[in-house]
């Protein structure tokens, strides 16, 4: 227990210096930019503003102060949970991101666990009877699921299913009904890739010396995959596993786009669009957030599966 508390603590301490790094970096960036907030903020209304009227709420935002000053007072604002307002809403970055969240998590959730339901029975199929007929199927299929990109899955399900069968709206509204295609979207190309990741882990691990071993002393086939092959061939799939869980969960942009799904990646499309600096900042600490912590819990459950760590060798 001490040694995985020091495991997480350590590991804690890491992430807090990735996200002060992601924020600092995100500033500098948008503070780069070629419009400022004061432009932004009456160019999103339809309104140009005079050079005077600029130049005082330049004054007023304080834009005019030293970069590191203004990183200061809005890192100091962000961690009271206080992310600017928007330009072009005139609304809380903070009540935007909680009001699209849902929708992204609903849409995360969901094609999640369909990849795994896909993609764990299938890798591990695959693998225990390699070379059979299913084996050359399921590869086969894969191959092509790999080799398609998101958005051309998206538009073949939009033009079987909503223009040809008529089964679904092509525009979304955030109901059941319009998850099934965004989710399908998402679940299938990387269930296709998981299953061949999978695969490759059970065969490699079956192949190992301690698998021979087990065999030789007549350790049952059933009882060496589920106590051995399994819990060992699944530490680096679940690291992955955590990287794709913090890409969903930060808002497949293009998906939720194609689909009209109102979502956290849909508005960072639409604050790029329209220069919204303080929800795009707003969006880099959510994704950072994510993955900081979606990888954190990876890691530790690696760390539990992984007897060599646990011991602290």
């Amino acid at each position: 227990m001490n040694l995985m508390r020091s495991y997480v603590g350590k590991r804690l301490l890491q992430l807090v210096f990735v996200l002060f790094g992601v924020t600092f970096l995100t500033y500098i960036v948008t503070a780069a930019a070629p419009s400022d907030g004061a432009e932004m903020y009456y160019l999103s209304r339809g309104f140009t503003p005079s050079q005077e009227l600029l130049k005082q709420t330049r004054e007023d935002m304080g834009l005019h102060d030293p970069l590191l000053i203004r990183y200061g007072r809005w890192l100091k604002n962000a961690l009271k949970g206080e992310l600017g307002v928007s330009y072009s809403s005139g609304e809380h970055v903070l009540t935007q991101l909680g009001r699209r969240l849902p929708g992204t998590l609903r849409l995360a959730g969901t094609a999640f666990v369909l990849m795994v339901f896909l993609a764990f029975p299938l890798g591990i199929l695959t693998a225990v009877y390699k070379n059979s007929s299913m084996d050359y199927v399921v590869r086969f299929v894969t191959f092509f699921g790999n080799a398609m990109p998101d958005f051309w899955v998206a538009l073949i399900l939009m033009f079987i299913l909503a223009v040809k069968l008529k089964w679904f709206r092509v525009m979304g509204t955030n109901d059941l009904k319009s998850m099934v295609m965004p989710v399908l979207t998402l679940a299938l190309p990387l269930a296709c890739s998981y299953i061949r990741q999978i695969r490759a882990a059970v065969l490699e691990e079956k192949n190992r010396e301690y698998v021979i071993g087990a065999r030789a002393r007549g350790v049952s086939e059933k009882r060496i995959m589920i106590c051995h092959v399994l819990p060992n061939a699944l530490i680096p799939i679940i690291t992955l596993m955590g990287l794709s869980m913090g890409h969903l969960l930060g808002g497949a942009a293009i998906i939720e786009t194609i689909f009209s799904w109102q979502g956290i990646g849909s508005m960072a499309v639409e604050a790029i669009r329209n220069r919204d600096y303080p929800v795009i900042q707003g969006y880099v600490i959510w994704m950072a957030v994510i993955y900081v912590f979606v990888n954190l819990a990876a890691d530790v459950f690696c760390y539990l599966l992984d007897p060599v760590k646990r011991r602290g060798r």
